[in-house]
Formats: structure tokens, C-alpha cells, sequence
């Protein structure tokens, strides 16, 4: 299982990294629907570290909570508190508690991914997880407004009030792709794109310290000792990114719940 890409061969020549690293090769049941390749190794790792660490910090609940409990407490509320009920009220807050918290913390252990050593790379830096992902919330947002207004949902979306019945030519088609294509999209791009980038900035700051210490040795070392310190700092923000894209994945979800919901639906 290859942590990175290849940095340099035998001519001595540095390659940095690329997309291919995204697309690794089957090891188990290749060709077949159930394959398994490193990034579905490293999802598995990401969804079997949540699953444990809310089981270790939620099996023996105290009234006076210990370090873990209050850690897993503190996250918790940061979805409940800071997202579900800032943007839609004690009572849709708690409706939609649960898909935001599941989306809020998948998001993170797969974006965390990206900087544990081993896994090196971020579950979410492929498709597949964040598509996934923007669907359920599409659907939700689908469900909150149809709930809130089976009848008038669609129409107040597409021929929002007050605007000449002449302009609808104009503004519904904007609203179509605006409210039910870009949103979607939006959401799964964003969070995948920042993975890659964050995921070929280490790669490339790790393989050129490889390649400048082992490789050119000398004076070079001294070079790779920078790209080492930008490593390490990138790290450190790409831990940041991968907080705040989960951050903003569940919040843009329940803003997108939030205007289903309005009164005017």
C-alpha cells in the first residue's frame, strides 16, 4: 500500500505528485462491485475509529462527565448548539439532530484521514463520500420542505412571490438550477476539491524533503529541512480544513433546511 506517490527514480529526477494517487489499484475482489482499494480501506479505518470513539465515550454516562465524556459532550454541542439550533429553532433543530450530527462527524474522521500516518490520505478526497453525502442532504432538504408545505414547496421555490408573471421566464430557470442542481454540486465539490488540494500540498512538501535529504544530500538537506518546516505546517492547517469543512458541510445543510422550512413555504 503506497502512503505516497513516487518523489523520484532511478535517474534522480524529482516527480511530484498527482492525480493518480486518488485512483489506486484493487486489492481485494478487483472488478467486481465489491472492490477494495486503499482509499476504501482508509473509509473503513475512518467509519470504525467514530463508531469507537463515541461507543468509549458514551458507555458509562456520569451525571459529573470525566475528559473524554466532556470531549465527546463538547463536539456534540458544537452541532446542536452552534447549527441545529442557531439556524432552525429548538424544535427543527432537534428534528434534523441526527442526520446534521452524522454528517458533521463523518465528514471530520474522514477528513482526518488526510494527516494520520498510515492512511495518509482523506476519505473524502474522492467522490464518491461527498456525493453520497450532498445527496442525503439534498433529500433531506427535499423531505423538510415538502413536509413544511406539500402543496406550495415547489411552486414558492420555483416562482418565488412578488416578482411579474412575464419575468418567471427568466427567474425560474435561475431558481431550478440555483435551489436544485448547483446546490448539490456545490457541496460535493467543495468538499472534495479542498481534500485534494490539502492531500498534494503534504504529498509534495514530504516527497520534496525525501528527495532533497536522501536524494541530493549535501547542501540540498538544508532545503529539505524548509520544505520539512512547511510540511509540518501545512499539516497543522490541514487539520484546521478538515474541521471546518465539516463545519460548513453540516452548516450549509441546515441553512438548506432552514429555507425549505421558512413560513413562506
Amino acid at each position: 500500500m503506497n502512503l505516497l506517490v513516487p518523489t523520484a527514480t532511478d535517474d534522480g529526477e524529482f516527480h511530484g505528485p498527482s492525480i493518480t494517487e486518488f485512483f489506486p489499484g484493487a486489492l481485494l475482489f478487483e472488478g467486481t462491485i465489491f472492490e477494495i482499494n486503499r482509499i476504501t480501506i482508509v473509509r473503513i479505518v475512518a467509519v470504525v475509529a467514530l463508531l469507537l470513539v463515541f461507543w468509549l465515550g458514551t458507555r458509562r454516562m456520569r451525571v459529573v462527565p470525566g475528559r473524554f465524556q466532556s470531549l465527546i459532550e463538547m463536539g456534540l454541542d458544537v452541532v446542536r448548539v452552534n447549527i441545529a439550533d442557531d439556524l432552525l429553532g429548538k424544535k427543527d433543530g432537534k428534528r434534523f439532530l441526527p442526520i446534521l450530527t452524522t454528517i458533521f462527524f463523518m465528514v471530520l474522521f474522514m477528513n482526518l484521514t488526510g494527516v494520520i500516518p498510515f492512511l495518509n490520505i482523506a476519505g473524502t478526497s474522492v467522490i464518491g463520500v461527498p456525493l453520497v453525502l450532498a445527496i442525503v442532504a439534498y433529500i433531506t432538504f427535499i423531505y423538510a420542505g415538502v413536509k413544511k408545505s406539500p402543496k406550495n414547496f415547489f411552486k414558492n421555490s420555483l416562482f418565488p412571490s412578488g416578482v411579474p408573471w412575464p419575468v418567471y421566464i427568466i427567474v425560474t430557470p435561475i431558481e431550478l438550477i440555483s435551489t436544485f442542481i448547483i446546490r448539490p454540486v456545490t457541496l460535493t465539490l467543495r468538499l472534495m476539491m479542498n481534500m485534494i488540494v490539502g492531500h498534494l500540498l503534504l504529498v509534495l512538501f514530504f516527497g520534496a524533503t525525501s528527495f532533497f535529504v536522501t536524494q541530493l544530500g549535501g547542501w540540498y538537506s538544508l532545503i529539505g529541512v524548509g520544505t520539512l518546516a512547511f510540511g509540518l505546517a501545512f499539516t497543522l492547517f490541514e487539520i484546521l480544513v478538515a474541521v471546518l469543512q465539516a463545519y460548513v458541510f453540516a452548516l450549509l445543510t441546515a441553512v438548506y433546511i432552514q429555507l425549505a422550512v421558512a413560513e413562506e413555504h
